[in-house]
């Protein structure tokens, strides 16, 4: 989930953390197998599995969940899933990014399709939302790995665009195509990072308020618990009190 950065932990505040690993293991070991079927299964020849591997190792997903992964990749009875964007409105005008990896895509765009209609969004055509966005790279770390300071002048000598931080992390953004350079100039500087991803980050936000805020974040969240989604980005911009009030 990415919109404002104050976010990033919402599904953690809902108290459903084992559910939500479990959740995320799935999606990590999706992501690993189909890198490695649209590459080499080597992580050293492929940058896409290395990415999806390191994301995995920096949640602690055991070894065996990744070997796995990669495995099912290989075999006769490789499972084959479509790469699907989804592009849609929900309360306040918020633009928001659904990425989907699915092995049914009638069944993905009929669930998304309804949870946009649920929860006081709609969906709309491909293009509706994506140009109120940038493709980037996105590199976050924890809180821990150093100063505003530091991770900011980490960030300008790697060559990154800009840094978000709040008192849970840092966020470190760069043009999509030198995301790899960026990454291990960092990782030499501040240590391995907690994800490494192609994000939608919005040009501008839009201001969402009163009961509006329990709306989207039912939306969000139920497009998150989606077993085919991997990914949703929005636009929005929600303040402390109306989350804490309204965010579940």
């Amino acid at each position: 989930m990415a919109g404002h950065s104050k976010f990033k932990n919402i599904m953690h505040r809902k108290g459903r953390q084992d559910s939500v690993r479990s959740k995320l293991f799935s999606k990590l070991s999706r992501e690993i197998t189909v890198a490695a079927k649209a590459g080499l299964p080597d992580p050293m020849m492929n940058a896409r599995l290395r990415l999806a591997v390191a994301n995995a190792k920096a949640e602690s997903m055991p070894k065996d969940n990744i070997d796995r992964a990669i495995k099912k990749a290989s075999g006769a009875d490789a499972e084959t899933y479509d790469e699907i964007r989804y592009e849609g409105f929900g309360p306040g005008g918020v633009g928001i990014i659904v990425e989907a990896l699915t092995d049914n895509r009638n069944r993905a765009a009929a669930n998304v399709r309804a949870i946009f209609a649920k929860n006081g969004g709609n969906l709309g055509e491909t293009g509706a939302v994506s140009f109120m966005f940038d493709r980037v790279g996105q590199i976050v770390y924890p809180a821990a790995a150093g100063s505003e300071d530091k991770v900011m002048e980490a960030a300008i000598e790697a060559g990154a665009q800009d840094v978000e931080s709040d008192e849970e992390s840092h966020t470190i953004f760069t043009a999509f195509e030198e995301l790899s350079d960026v990454a291990q100039a960092l990782e030499a500087a501040l240590g391995e990072a907690k994800s490494t991803a192609i994000a939608w980050r919005p040009k501008t936000l839009t201001p969402v308020e009163g009961e509006a805020v329990g709306t989207l974040m039912k939306l969000i969240g139920a497009l998150e618990d989606d077993d085919d989604v991997q990914n949703v980005y929005g636009n929005y911009d929600v303040s402390d009190a109306d989350l804490e009030t309204y965010g579940g």
